[in-house]
């Protein structure tokens, strides 16, 4: 059953909406996501569940590989067999509200495997705060082991499959891959910000009603900063922070791993300065 949405709002505008429950087949790893989310003008700039990749769904935290628990949805890369699929699709179970305004929410997580169990719990507190005549929405996640033994967190580049370092923080833009323009301070293009490990990352597009806009994306922290940006362009838009881009990353029992990412929702295109002052406003010291 889908929980009624929760609407987030910033300026006195509707700016988005979180299913906490979302109905969805196994095979798209169920978890929350925020779909619309919208400009202030009310421009829409997510997309959910694709017919090229119907596990994207909107803004959401997505992992492909937990110990070999799928919570990303579709395939799993499998070394020595490329994408296949696996019954190992997990479910992130809301459990509750330890905060909640018309701005803001902190949410309580469990991160269940298809044996029922347990892998992580979450905290995650989310923000809309005003930026600059735009709004921002600021996600923060806690992702704490709550398994008995170590736990493994990695991607289909850990596992075999170059340059596919996807894992954490995820946004699914709207529309193709026409008009799409892709961006780094001193760098532009999918192949050059792909990978690459920046103070912000800004994806610009037009919608169908020919209205501009702009996602810019800020690592919030020290840890995000050291992340590098997965990247879509040619084949889809869409814009991660990777949490494990060569490496697995190793989780002890009760270990955690945290990260923030702050996105600037933003009608036009805003330059290069004006997203520079935003990521000083917004997270001065990442």
């Amino acid at each position: 059953m889908t929980a009624d949405p929760v609407e987030l709002t910033c300026a006195g505008r509707a700016v988005a909406e979180y299913v906490t429950r979302p109905d969805l087949p196994a095979g798209l790893s169920p978890r929350p996501y925020f779909h619309p989310v919208r400009t202030l003008a009310g421009t829409e700039v997510t997309e959910l569940a694709p017919a090229d990749h119907r596990h994207h769904l909107g803004v959401s935290i997505a992992v492909p590989d937990v110990g070999g628990r799928n919570f990303w949805g579709g395939r799993t890369f499998v070394r020595g067999r490329g994408p296949t699929w696996l019954d190992n699709h997990g479910v992130q179970r809301h459990l509750g509200w330890a905060g909640r305004a018309a701005d803001a929410f902190t949410e309580t997580l469990a991160w269940i495997g298809a044996d029922g169990e347990a892998a992580l719990r979450e905290r995650r507190d989310v923000r809309a705060v005003a930026a600059g005549g735009h709004w921002a929405l600021d996600v923060a996640f806690t992702l704490t082991n709550a398994t008995r033994g170590p736990l493994r967190i990695g991607s289909p580049a850990t596992n075999g499959r170059p340059g596919a370092g996807y894992g954490g923080f995820f946004w699914r833009a709207p529309g193709t891959s026409a008009g799409i323009r892709v961006r780094a301070p001193h760098a532009e293009g999918e192949q050059a910000v792909h990978g690459a490990r920046a103070d912000w990352l800004a994806l610009t597009g037009t919608a169908p009603d020919g209205r501009a806009w702009t996602l810019a994306f800020l690592p919030a922290d020290a840890a995000t900063a050291a992340d590098p940006w997965f990247v879509r362009v040619a084949e889809y838009p869409g814009v991660g922070s990777s949490l494990a881009w060569e490496r697995p990353v190793e989780v002890p029992p009760g270990g955690a791993v945290a990260r923030r990412v702050v996105t600037v929702v933003a009608d036009g295109h805003l330059s290069d300065a004006e997203i520079g002052k935003l990521r000083e406003a917004l997270c001065p010291t990442p």
